[in-house]
């Protein structure tokens, strides 16, 4: 790790003072709203209701009686949470500020929720992509287990350009890894390349999700600041261009929208809702207003 990078303990000692304990004062320990795990435990059946999930069906009860009936399940004290952290090149992009860059929000956010997720005596792992072969953090309990995340991520390599990115091969490396169901954590600006929504979609199927969707405001729209150097991250092409041009800036805003319905098409193809975290966004404001729409959701599911 480069000897200017943040002590992993600096880190989660700056987040126990300015966002932790901000998250148990706004939300008052209900952090079920964000990850509430699945027991394995069967309690006994019931008759489905509407809104039931689905998956919880047993088939061979309903066959016998004509009736649908639903599994429902001890839920367990403890559960295991799975991280899956999209570390590419593109997330090394931000505009608010000099350290709010995607990877900055990125850090704070994971140590943050496996700090939170661990005091509650639940385990943790990762699978962490930047380009090649995703790494595994094997999956721990206590603070050292957060720490020793941090530090990995801490000391991930910044890479100047790298092949598109294809967040397929972590997905697909996480159905393969991930035996049991879990709580599922993917943090990503999900620009990649396509077909990513089938293996989303598998791992919705079998564990508890939760994408979050990593976003910076210049990346759908340009100020009006005259000449610009800019560099694409994902492949290191440097490129002057002028923001004066209001043509240019209308050609980027359209191309910006159509990256984003295509990326909404496939969050709908997967099943998946996404949650948005903006670099010029308060972290502590994120959480709560994710916290809140899940609620919302699950009340009216």
């Amino acid at each position: 790790m480069a000897s200017s990078s943040p002590a992993p303990e600096r880190v989660l000692q700056r987040l126990d003072w300015t966002v932790i304990r901000r998250l148990d004062g706004l939300l008052q320990g209900e952090y079920r709203s964000l990850f509430r795990g699945s027991g394995v435990d069967l309690a006994g059946l019931r008759e489905y209701q509407p809104g039931d999930d689905t998956r919880y069906i047993d088939w061979n009860v309903t066959a016998r009686t004509d009736t649908p009936y639903v599994r429902e399940y001890h839920e367990e004290r403890e559960l295991t949470a799975w991280f899956l952290l999209d570390v590419s090149p593109s997330v090394d992009f931000g505009t608010v500020g000099g350290d709010r860059q995607k990877r900055t929000v990125l850090i704070d956010f994971v140590a943050t929720l496996a700090r939170v997720l661990t005091r509650r005596g639940n385990r943790i792992g990762a699978l962490v992509d930047g380009g090649g072969t995703p790494r595994t953090v094997p999956v721990a309990s206590g603070r050292m287990a957060v720490l020793r995340l941090v530090d990995g991520l801490l000391a991930e390599p910044a890479l100047d350009a790298a092949p598109a990115t294809d967040l397929t091969a972590l997905l697909e490396r996480a159905v393969r890894t991930i035996k049991r169901r879990s709580l599922i954590v993917i943090v990503s600006d999900f620009i990649s390349q396509p077909g990513w929504e089938r293996p989303l979609h598998l791992l919705n199927q079998r564990n508890e999700l939760l994408a979050v969707r990593l976003v910076d405001p210049r990346e759908r729209e340009l100020p009006d600041v005259g000449l610009v150097l800019v560099r694409d991250a994902e492949t290191g092409e440097q490129l002057e261009i002028d923001t004066g041009d209001a043509a240019f800036r209308r050609r980027f805003a359209a191309a910006a929208q159509a990256r984003e319905a295509e990326i909404d098409r496939a969050f709908a193809r997967a099943g998946v809702e996404v949650l948005a975290l903006s670099t010029d966004e308060d972290l502590v404001g994120a959480i709560v207003r994710m916290a809140a729409r899940r609620r919302r959701r699950r009340a009216v599911a």
